[in-house]
């Protein structure tokens, strides 16, 4: 069908019929490998499916009146969807997100005009800051709130049994020998099995989990594990969903969260496919199904996703290497510590001349608290907030020739140096100082050490 088609009279009548494309940039063994890109959902994510489905049998059923409220728990994208849907149709949404999602998604759901409760992302079921259950007690509190709760709602599944399943079935040509999904609320899984066991029952359901979630190991071995802890967002749980028909899995792969991270990276870079976290673990077990066939088949998966969401964490390679998930040469000393390394120009840095204005700006941009001063790529000073703070407060008048002055005149300049080869004991007494720690090798400067990045490596020494 030609994508040159009319006007379209609303954004919504753009969700679903999205694209699949097909794989062959990695090695899928026997098989042929798709990804349906829901990632091309207005919301840009497969919950906007959902949504316009929760919404509209909430409306039919009478639980959803004209100006009320939606209230939902959500790692953002079922709350993106939410909003998408809701707000143009005048409903206030309060949603409830845990405090691991990513900056975009809170930056694009405000921007729709949601209210987001930020909450604990390290606690279960059963305790009061648990987003779901702060989700219901906000919806019972709120007079004609409507809790959406896609993790028990029928119609989460109905999207994808009456959509989602249709879609790949037509797209495929009726010829699908496995779907790969990850769980959240097991709408995607419970849905497109109920469609395929009815249309296709070759077609089997293979489960993508992160590790730490107890939902993979439940299937391979029948017992409830205790939850560990992942990164990646939007798919895995700490106990089984309503929603989530287990039964209908025939195989399931728990992906480490540093697998999952590359493969999503891969997938831009070899695909040029843009996609999120959870596309990742998707893509990781889709390739693992694939490998271990001796006949071939055809296999589809999703983006579920757009990376868009991520640029702050997944495609930020400082982000990934504080959070262990990035291949980071280790030396056994300091230099393990310095995350923008001045050697691989990493380095965000001032120069003695250019203005504190300009000092202002990168450290916003770059989201740091302070700037080595580098001239002619030697390290000349130091430059931070409290610097440019003393030298630009004051009256009114001149503030902003204070602005426009040189780093170098507020510039810290008897700077004290540490050895890369030494411990990190030589840190503290710096920090006690309040001091940010300057890391040379020998007459080279390799960059800074903060708190935060000593934490960081305490927190990934395991």
């Amino acid at each position: 069908m030609s994508r040159l088609r009319p006007p379209y009279a609303s954004v919504l009548d753009l969700i679903g019929q999205t694209p699949i494309v097909e794989l062959t940039k990695f090695d899928t063994g026997k098989c042929r490998l798709f990804i349906k890109l829901e990632s091309q959902n207005p919301g840009g994510s497969i919950k906007d499916r959902i949504a316009l489905s929760m919404i509209a049998a909430a409306e039919k059923q009478g639980k959803l009146k004209r100006g009320g409220t939606i209230v939902e728990a959500t790692a953002g994208n079922t709350g993106l969807g939410l909003a998408q849907v809701g707000i143009p149709k005048g409903y206030r949404i309060i949603l409830v997100v845990p405090d691991k999602m990513s900056r975009e998604k809170i930056q694009h759901l405000r921007a729709l005009g949601a209210e987001v409760r930020m909450t604990r992302s390290d606690v279960g079921k059963g305790h009061p800051e648990y987003y779901q259950d702060m989700a219901e007690k906000i919806a019972s509190e709120v007079p004609g709130a409507f809790y959406a709760n896609q993790f028990a709602n029928p119609a989460n599944p109905l999207a994808h049994e009456t959509t989602t399943g249709p879609e790949i079935f037509a797209q495929l040509e009726g010829d699908i020998d496995a779907v790969v999904v990850g769980v959240g609320s097991g709408g995607t899984l419970t849905g497109l099995g109920r469609y395929f066991a009815k249309v296709s029952p070759k077609t089997e359901m293979v489960l993508a989990d992160p590790v730490g979630s107890v939902l993979a190991p439940l299937i391979k071995t029948g017992k409830m594990e205790e939850a560990g802890s992942w990164t990646v967002e939007g798919i895995g749980e700490d106990f089984v969903p309503p929603n989530a028909d287990l039964s209908l899995v025939k195989k399931a792969y728990s992906i480490p969260d540093k697998q999952s991270m590359l493969a999503v990276r891969d997938l831009l870079s070899r695909e040029g496919i843009l996609a999120g976290s959870s596309s990742g673990t998707l893509l990781s077990a889709a390739l693992r199904y694939c490998r271990e066939q001796t006949t071939p088949k055809r296999v589809v998966t999703f983006v579920c996703d757009s990376g868009n969401k991520y640029l702050s964490k997944v495609f930020d390679d400082f982000w990934l290497a504080e959070q262990g998930l990035a291949e980071h040469e280790q030396h056994g000393d300091l230099r393990d510590l310095v995350m923008r390394s001045h050697r691989t120009g990493d380095t965000v840095s001032i120069g003695p001349d250019e203005s504190l204005l300009n000092a202002y700006g990168r450290m916003r941009r770059s989201d740091v608290s302070q700037l080595p001063v580098l001239d002619g790529g030697k390290l000349v000073g130091i430059v931070d907030e409290s610097d440019i703070l003393a030298k630009v407060d004051g009256p009114y008048d001149g503030r902003w020739d204070r602005f426009n002055a040189p780093v170098r005149t507020a510039m810290t300049s008897n700077l004290h140096t540490l050895q890369a080869s030494q411990t990190l004991d030589a840190l503290l007494p710096v920090f006690d100082r309040n001091e940010v720690a300057i890391i040379f090798d020998g007459d080279e400067f390799v960059g800074l050490i903060t708190r935060i990045d000593l934490i960081n490596h305490l927190r990934r020494a395991r």
